[in-house]
């Protein structure tokens, strides 16, 4: 037709009133002979790439066969970013993962206000604040942290107690528990000095302090007597002064905002205190294990205390 004067534009007008709506720039690419100019550009390439990774990583496939969101889906943008460069594209850009964040429906998990759980006791001698908000440490086992906060269950509230150390920030202890007794501290207790143990780096006595916040638990006398066999000192913080125990109150806030509030870790609303206890367990392996931090250099806490004690380790002759 073009050698008897009609125009590509006069052609497709004509089309266009037929119903059929071409324009003239999609008609002259799929004309044009292939080659590097008439490919997608550059930027459709990469973006198509960053978003298949960023759907890899974030999303997962359940028992039946359902698309949900992974732990890693509870990630911001630049968690996000450092993941992909860490596993799949280590040239992706900021820009890019944000596009497809956006185009995902992916904004990362926010944290909510973190309500009061424990009450102190007045009558209760305490022990001194030996941390002053230095939430630092040389190394693992020499600053735990503790504390615990409350879910909803369709059969009761159910309390949650953590051990946390300072040096990794990685959760040595935790126990669940319908009753807000010293057992609730107490279990956890046990179970870090267990876990220390078991992982060939048991806590030494008088190395390690142990600070809570001013709760009737953490200030019982069996409390401190448990402490104080195994050679810890106690160090406790001021009524009614969370920024005494920031790191605990940072990582209760992480818990409730990506374990509880979320259907990464269970699907459906919290009955008993087993769906707790599951839950929990699913979200402390992924946050000590996988779970990128900030602070500690976009890396796990276990990767963190392992690459310390690579570095400090006696080499043997």
């Amino acid at each position: 037709m073009r050698a008897v004067g009609h125009a590509v534009e006069s052609i497709l007008i004509a089309l266009n009133q037929a119903g059929l709506k071409i324009a003239a720039r999609t008609l002259r690419a799929w004309c044009a002979p292939a080659g590097p100019g008439n490919g997608p550009a550059v930027r459709t390439v990469s973006d198509a790439q960053v978003e298949d990774a960023v759907r890899q990583l974030a999303f997962t496939m359940n028992a039946a066969g359902d698309r949900v969101l992974a732990p890693e889906g509870l990630y911001g943008r630049r968690k996000m970013l450092a993941l992909i460069r860490k596993t799949v594209l280590p040239e992706a850009g900021f820009g890019a993962v944000d596009r497809a964040m956006r185009s995902l429906g992916l904004n990362g998990v926010v944290r909510g206000r973190r309500p009061r759980t424990t009450i102190p006791n007045p009558a209760d001698k305490r022990a001194a604040d030996l941390l002053n908000r230095d939430f630092t440490a040389p190394a693992p086992d020499h600053k735990w942290i503790t504390d615990f906060t409350y879910v909803r269950t369709y059969q009761s509230f159910t309390y949650v107690a953590f051990i946390v150390d300072c040096f990794s920030q990685k959760i040595v202890g935790w126990h669940a528990s319908i009753k807000r007794d010293v057992e609730l501290v107490d279990v956890p207790l046990r179970m870090a000095l267990w876990r220390r143990g078991h992982e060939g780096t048991p806590v030494g006595r008088d190395q390690l302090i142990c600070h809570s916040d001013a709760g009737s638990q953490y200030t019982s006398v069996r409390f401190t007597e448990h402490l104080h066999l195994e050679g810890i000192q106690p160090s406790i913080g001021s009524v009614g002064d969370a920024y005494d125990n920031a790191l605990m109150e940072t990582i209760n806030g992480l818990y409730k905002a990506e374990c509880i509030r979320t259907r990464v870790f269970h699907d459906g609303p919290y009955r008993t205190i087993s769906d707790v206890e599951y839950a929990t367990a699913s979200w402390v392996e992924w946050y000590n294990n996988r779970r990128l931090h900030s602070s500690l250099g976009i890396i796990s806490p276990t990767e963190y205390e392992t690459a310390h004690y690579a570095d400090t380790e006696p080499v043997a002759d």
